[in-house]
């Protein structure tokens, strides 16, 4: 059966299965503030804050001192060639099936590996197999630009039993972000992996509630109000990858998973294109000798932390 080859990148449909599964994968797709890009690279604004004070009638005002900064974004793209047999595209139907597969699994391969590239990688972006300055990374980094100091926002469980984390170490880590200049409490998400599920379930405040409730009907779960975003990238890792795992023993070993909690206007995503794909038939180029049909799945993403201090990250230090 043949079929024409087509040669432009086709963009999924908005509230198809791709962006659907997406959306429901990935925590930054999701959260982050969406940026635009016409170019591979953008500067944005940075907002260190701008002052404020009283001016006597008649008085000359002061000027805001605040260093002009940007958030530099760059796009990276994130794909991979699936080869599927021509014999296992019988007919019509099937091969949209298989594709509509395929494109899914891709769609929540993608959802980790950015989620890991943007939150977990501890090592710095050298555009290839670290494709982001990550969030945690972000905080383990001191940046004069923004005045911010690394470890700052930062707090770590001591070794003990596997699920040991504590109600204290809990409102550590909100602390540091609510006594900052950039808490509010409408924009105010929580990110985690999902071990710190069965730590949470046994933990309650003062009065015996218990401080992590989940949501029902469609609502999303909640720790000390917030409303608390899943992903298995928020793990520590070395370099970005859809499958984090491994156990570490200190802070910043890969394995160790993580929970941020912050402004989410305060973490940037840019957007090039995509998810998008492109098919080549094993009817004639790459595929003719193999009789195989080619597909090509990808998204071009930038990302960048906009404020260090509108952030802070509880690290579950394994046992």
């Amino acid at each position: 059966m043949a079929r024409n080859t087509m040669e432009a990148w086709i963009p999924e449909e908005w509230g198809g299965k791709v962006v659907s599964k997406v959306q429901q994968s990935s925590a930054v797709e999701k959260l982050a503030r969406p940026e635009p890009m016409a170019t591979d690279v953008k500067n944005i604004p940075r907002d260190a804050g701008v002052d404020t004070e009283s001016v006597s009638k008649g008085a000359a005002y002061g000027e805001d001192t605040s260093t002009n900064d940007v958030v530099t974004l760059t796009a990276r793209k994130l794909g991979k060639a699936i080869r599927l047999a021509e014999e296992d595209l019988q007919d019509t139907k099937n091969v949209a099936n298989v594709l509509d597969n395929k494109k899914t699994s891709w769609a929540t391969s993608y959802a980790k590996f950015l989620d890991n590239a943007t939150l977990g990688v501890s090592a710095a972006e050298n555009g290839t197999t670290i494709p982001f300055t990550s969030l945690y990374r972000a905080l383990n980094t001191t940046n004069a630009a923004t005045g911010y100091t690394a470890d700052d926002n930062v707090v770590v469980t001591v070794t003990g039993d596997t699920f040991l984390v504590t109600y204290d170490k809990l409102s550590a880590a909100f602390g540091l972000y609510e006594a900052g200049d950039y808490f509010d409490d409408e924009n105010t998400v929580v990110i985690a992996h999902p071990y710190f599920k069965t730590a949470f379930r046994g933990i309650k405040d003062t009065t015996g509630q218990p401080v992590f409730v989940q949501g029902l009907a469609g609502t999303p779960d909640s720790l000390f109000g917030a409303p608390v975003s899943w992903t298995n990238g928020a793990k520590v890792t070395a370099t970005a990858t859809s499958s984090p795992s491994g156990a570490g023993g200190a802070s910043g070993v890969a394995g160790n998973p993580l929970l941020f909690v912050g402004n989410k206007d305060y973490i940037v995503l840019g957007i090039r294109s995509g998810p998008e794909s492109m098919v080549a038939p094993a009817d004639s180029g790459v595929g003719f000798l193999t009789d195989e049909t080619i597909i090509k799945m990808r998204a071009r993403r930038g990302f960048g932390v906009a404020h260090e201090k509108a952030w802070a990250v509880l690290e579950k230090v394994a046992a």
